[in-house]
């Protein structure tokens, strides 16, 4: 027996386990792609404050990058590339004009998994999720249905894709469900962060009669102009109530935390798969914001009923019938409309009295 040729072997042995053993226990390098500004509130903020939790319930298994304010389009391919370049082994593009420069930089690196949000198109490593955001919009626009003395809400829009376009209509629903007479008109200002356009938009829409504003933007700048002018609002993404204080009746908050845990958890099992993910009030990814004091204690009592029934699958915001602007009827009464419909809407309900920009 070659004694010292076995004492090689078995060191040699020892130190390939030990390095094996340090590669399976290095954090898992994690990066994220960030259309706006971090801010304190917004679209943005609320996926920083899940990449927050994800880095404290996974301390020492996980260290994350980030990148703000990234324009969709050739510039977000180069950061996903740069990310992927520098090893991460997950990549978050959170913004829907990041799906196609996803997709293309997916394939260069086949062993990093990239998860995008709010698309609908998924690849061998590339999975999409998702949040069911017309659920909250629906009991927003309950309580502006009970509330509004004028029957008109002004809606302050970023881009014509089916996600916004489900919040105008689940909002509309919500409205006429406790208030035939309401009314939602809309302005498109073709950007997720613009803050002067934003507030533009509001006040026009104050102008115009609208005693109940919301948005589908990433600022704060909808709140703020309606606590200016002592109009109702409902904030989006974030709780935005410190910016008004006296007139954020409620909002439709996203909450995106525990899915990055789980996600990481299953890269890190080897059991993650390219699923699409579209999570909503029962799922705990979608909450209504804090309803203020000014909501009567009767319609804090029906929100909080019909968010019960939403969450238990009782009530759909989109149950029929549903009409469009045209008076065609999408979905029979009776019926709910399918996830497939869903993500292709491309109408205004009734109730919207707006033109949808023509493509």
């Amino acid at each position: 027996m070659n004694t010292r040729k076995s004492v090689a072997t078995i060191l040699g042995g020892a130190v390939l386990l030990a390095a094996t053993s340090l590669l399976a226990q290095a954090p898992v390098k994690v990066g994220f792609v960030y259309v706006s500004p971090i801010g304190d509130a917004g679209w943005t903020y609320q996926h920083d404050l899940g990449r927050k939790q994800m880095e404290a319930a996974l301390s020492g298994k996980v260290t994350t990058q980030f990148v703000e304010n990234v324009p969709e389009g050739a510039d977000a391919e180069r950061v996903i590339r740069e990310m992927a370049q520098s090893g991460c082994k997950v990549v978050f593009t959170t913004s829907f004009g990041y799906m196609n420069p996803t997709l293309k930089v997916a394939p260069t690196y086949p062993n990093t998994v990239f998860m995008h949000a709010t698309g609908y198109k998924t690849a061998v490593n590339v999975g999409q999720y998702n949040a069911r955001f017309y659920e909250g919009r629906y009991l927003n626009g309950v309580i502006a249905g009970k509330m509004t003395k004028s029957n008109i809400a002004g809606y302050v829009a970023a881009f014509p894709i089916p996600e916004v376009l489900q919040g105008i209509n689940a909002f509309t629903q919500g409205m006429k469900s406790v208030n035939p007479k309401a009314e939602v008109r809309v302005i498109w200002v073709n950007s997720w962060f613009d803050p002067g356009k934003e507030r533009e938009a509001a006040l026009t829409l104050i102008s115009q009669g609208a005693d109940m504003v919301t948005h589908h933007t990433d600022s704060t700048a909808v709140v703020q102009a309606a606590e200016e002018k002592g109009v109702y609002s409902f904030s989006y993404h974030s709780d935005m109530s410190k910016y008004g204080p006296k007139t954020q009746l409620s909002g439709t908050t996203h909450i995106w935390g525990e899915f990055y845990i789980k996600t990481i958890k299953d890269v890190m099992a080897g059991t993650w798969k390219p699923t699409s993910i579209w999570g909503g009030i029962k799922d705990g990814m979608i909450k209504i914001a804090p309803m203020n004091a000014a909501v009567p204690k009767d319609v804090k009592a029906l929100v909080t009923k019909l968010e019960g029934e939403i969450r238990s699958g009782k009530r759909h915001p989109f149950v029929g019938p549903v009409v469009d602007q045209d008076g065609k009827t999408r979905v029979p009464a009776g019926q709910v409309m399918k996830d497939e419909e869903l993500t292709k809407m491309d109408y205004y309900v009734q109730g919207v009295d707006s033109k949808l920009p023509k493509s």
